[in-house]
């Protein structure tokens, strides 16, 4: 399987009139746990659906460690996950379900059922029913089914949604377990700590578009800095940030002047200010969270850097 566990090209899925999906490409590399991120009814679970085989797309394509889900079952040979949430015979235990389906999948898939409700720490409930599960612990037995393929490649939609902060905490740890342990992950969420503590590379999802593909710190270093001023005459250095060439976005919150700016712009902007006998009480640059970034591509106007150029992302207006 020397071939990357997911390429997609051009891919496209549309409802009639409404375009769900628009021309998404992206790569997942061996050892990726990868972010597909964006809000709801960005078009997300649609992609993996597509990615899964499940539905197929009305334009490009998908390879999955090079074959092609549309074209035969075969290429979903070490691939596993679960698009939505995952569904259970409630009046069965948890051992009977992942019973049943390793029945189904063969291929070992028997003997691998202690392994799988150990590794998502049910072992200890595996003779409970599912109907008496919490959300959390139905979260855990998906992958758990999951875990019956052996795969080297799992597609997880949003698994975090819904669960109490306990909960989140032990998918985060579950999920980075297995990828330590050398499997590929794609994790498609708008939870965006999750994604953070999580994740290596993402991409952002828009309106069923791609604004941002690569990692978090390369979307960091494409946003322009954030400062905060504070001086002594904060209407003077308001009026005097919004004549300097370089700055820009210039606001007020919480009784600082915000704005953006290059080193060398507010480096003459410092000048400006003691020029003007507006002396500094604080200027402090501001952490650039993966927050500010999603939401600067996925709201209003947003620009940031793919590499050598700058991606703009349209308004939403």
């Amino acid at each position: 399987m020397s071939a990357p566990p997911i390429e997609v090209r051009g891919l496209v899925k549309r409802y009639g009139e409404l375009t769900a999906v628009d021309g998404v490409e992206l790569t997942v590399q061996a050892g990726d746990v990868y972010g597909y991120l964006g809000p709801n009814g960005a078009g997300k679970t649609t992609s993996l659906r597509m990615m899964l085989g499940l539905i197929s797309p009305t334009e490009g394509s998908v390879r999955l460690f090079g074959r092609d889900p549309h074209s035969t079952v075969r290429a979903l040979d070490g691939v596993a996950g679960f698009v939505e949430a995952p569904a259970f015979y409630p009046y069965l235990s948890a051992r009977r379900n992942l019973e049943l389906m390793a029945a189904y999948d063969g291929y070992g898939a028997a003997g691998r059922v202690d392994f799988a409700l150990d590794t998502v720490e049910l072992g200890s409930r595996a003779r409970d029913r599912v109907g008496g599960f919490s959300h959390g612990m139905r979260q855990r037995l998906g992958i758990a089914a999951a875990l019956l393929r052996a795969p080297k490649l799992l597609l997880l939609d949003e698994p975090a949604t819904g669960l109490d902060p306990a909960g989140m905490r032990d998918m985060r740890r579950l999920i980075r377990r297995l990828a330590d342990d050398g499997m590929t992950v794609l994790l498609s969420s708008h939870l965006l700590a999750e994604v953070e503590e999580l994740c290596n590379r993402v991409a952002v999802l828009r309106r069923g578009r791609i604004v941002y593909e690569g990692t978090i710190a390369a979307l960091a270093r494409g946003a322009a800095a954030s400062y905060r001023l504070a001086t002594t005459d904060d209407t003077r250095a308001r009026e005097i940030c919004l004549a300097q060439p370089g700055i820009d976005a210039v606001s007020t919150e919480h009784g600082h002047i915000v704005f953006t700016g290059e080193e060398r712009a507010v480096a003459e902007l410092s000048r400006a200010l003691v020029e003007a006998d507006v002396l500094i009480h604080e200027l402090a640059p501001q952490t650039v969270t993966l927050e500010d970034l999603f939401f600067s591509l996925t709201e209003g106007d947003g620009v940031v850097l793919d590499g050598p150029e700058p991606l703009v992302v349209e308004s939403a207006s």
